[in-house]
């Protein structure tokens, strides 16, 4: 007799009835994706949380892609992004400015869809007027002309560039060369990730784009060294660090570089504040988002860590990641990690919307003053630098000013003539630069806890942390996810429906 050797339907109905306790029992017993706890949502771990979505591709060991937390202890993101109002008006109270070959914000901006603008005049405008004060004196100012006619103001900027060239000499053209060399090296970071190694210290990071050694000797030494006037960088170099990094020419190469390179043409901003950046990148990095809690412990428990914040909730995560500057946090680590000591410099910035006091400054008229008044290197000078952000007549006017030290009101009732608002803000803002520097590793314990400032050290910058977070977010990938592709995936350009929260300062 012929028998089908096929089994029939009835059978695999049977069979399928007697293995669904089993199928269902794999499915719901397979390991939950793992999760990455981020402290900081400035653009460093806004940009952590965003590159690991943006390499991250399934495997077979890791098919889905990691939880990702972010706490941050304030109630608003952005980090030291913000913005203050004066008299109506929005301005940057924080990071500031970004140059025109900062990729990564490029980028941002684009993916974002946010619109960007220049900076007020005072910063980026060659019609700007500019003063260098001693304290008592200015030793040198451009030419000032109130017109509206465009030659005019032209023949006016010519005339200036003649005034500091013939100042200043050739060493302006060493000093450019010097800039664009530092940034040329710079650019190697955006080369794409199939060509870039992945790095576990910042010296070596540094040393493969060849720029370890400008972090070994002062900015003054490295000027010194390709023959810069003295005149030039005992005015000119100095009121550009002071105003960049509230510090002298004594600071590091490389930073001294990035503050040179921060005071060129191009500049550009955020519309309406630079921490959309940061916003943005969250918003669209499918992140869990924790306001207005503050990390005080990390605890290594052998296959996991600990985070447990000052609102009394404990978080476990597989990977930790520290994106804010552990200086002035008080952040307990379980075992104890060791970095190098580092101080931050404080910035106090003060914005003032009334007249500045032409009496202070030995002159007779407010309109003599230049829109920007920088600073040398005197121990007794109260502030760095006094901007013009916006002229609203010729009475009322919104100022920024820069000190390391707060600014009494005293003090600015001897600068100002009238104060009709005032606003302070203390940012710890960079690291206190010193050659040669040190710096803390990427990796603090050997496992699975990231540092993403410790590229600080070497230069500070809105774009020096996305740069350093890349770096981090794809040794995270390498290191945990081992078998994920580190190629880089196709985005498409979003505008996240949702906002995070936001309020100026």
């Amino acid at each position: 007799m012929y028998s089908d050797p096929k089994p029939s339907f009835s059978f695999l109905i049977l069979l399928f009835l007697c293995l669904q306790p089993l199928i269902f029992s794999l499915s719901t017993d397979a390991s939950p994706p793992p999760t990455v706890c981020i402290v900081g949502s400035g653009i460093g771990g806004s940009s952590v949380a965003h590159f690991l979505r943006h390499y991250f591709h399934p495997s077979p060991s890791q098919p889905r892609p990691p939880n990702i937390k972010i706490f941050e202890r304030s109630y608003v993101v952005g980090g030291r992004m913000a913005t203050v109002s004066i008299g109506g008006e929005t301005f940057e109270a924080g990071a500031s400015i970004l140059h025109p070959k900062n990729c990564h914000a490029l980028n941002y901006s684009n993916l974002l869809g946010l619109k960007v603008k220049p900076p007020p005049a005072s910063e980026d405008d060659d019609s700007m007027s500019l003063g260098i004060w001693d304290g008592k004196k200015f030793v040198f100012k451009t030419l000032q002309v109130d017109s509206k006619f465009p030659l005019l103001q032209k023949i006016v900027s010519y005339v200036n560039s003649f005034r500091i060239f013939f100042r200043y000499g050739f060493s302006l053209l060493k000093m450019g060369s010097f800039v664009e060399s530092t940034v040329d090296s710079f650019l190697k970071y955006y080369e794409s990730p199939e060509r870039r190694p992945i790095f576990e210290t910042v010296d070596e990071m540094l040393k493969w784009a060849g720029l370890y050694n400008l972090t070994t000797q002062t900015l003054q030494d490295e000027l010194i060294g390709i023959k810069l006037s003295p005149l030039l960088i005992e005015e000119l170099v100095t009121v550009i660090t002071r105003i960049n990094y509230g510090q002298s020419v004594y600071i590091s190469g490389l930073a001294g570089a990035v503050s040179l390179a921060g005071s060129g043409g191009g500049l550009w901003s955020v519309d309406g504040g630079n921490w959309q950046m940061a916003s943005g990148l969250i918003n669209s990095s499918d992140v869990s988002l924790h306001l207005n809690e503050e990390i005080e412990s990390i605890s290594y428990l052998g296959e996991y860590y600990e985070l447990n914040s000052t609102k009394r909730n404990s978080y476990s995560c597989e990977v930790a990641v520290v994106a804010t500057p552990l200086d002035e946090v008080n952040i307990r680590f379980s075992p104890a990690v060791s970095i190098p000591e580092r101080k931050l410099q404080h910035t106090h910035a003060t914005f003032v919307r009334g007249l500045l006091n032409p009496a202070y400054f030995g002159l007779r008229t407010v309109a003599e003053i230049p829109e920007l008044v920088g600073t040398l290197e005197e121990p007794d000078l109260p502030f760095t630098c006094i901007s013009v952000l916006k002229q609203l007549d010729e009475n009322d006017t919104t100022y920024k000013i820069f000190s390391r030290e707060p600014m009494s009101d005293a003090l600015l009732d001897s600068i100002f003539s009238a104060r009709l608002q005032t606003n302070r803000i203390n940012w710890g803002a960079y690291p206190h630069y010193k050659a040669p520097e040190l710096f803390a590793p990427f990796i603090l314990d050997g496992q699975h806890l990231y540092y993403v400032n410790a590229f600080e050290n070497a230069a500070s910058t809105m774009e020096t942390s996305a740069v350093a977070a890349e770096n981090v977010a794809r040794l995270i990938l390498s290191r945990y996810f081992s078998e994920a592709s580190l190629q880089s995936s196709n985005l498409q350009s979003f505008s996240p429906d949702a906002d995070v929260s936001h309020f100026d300062l």
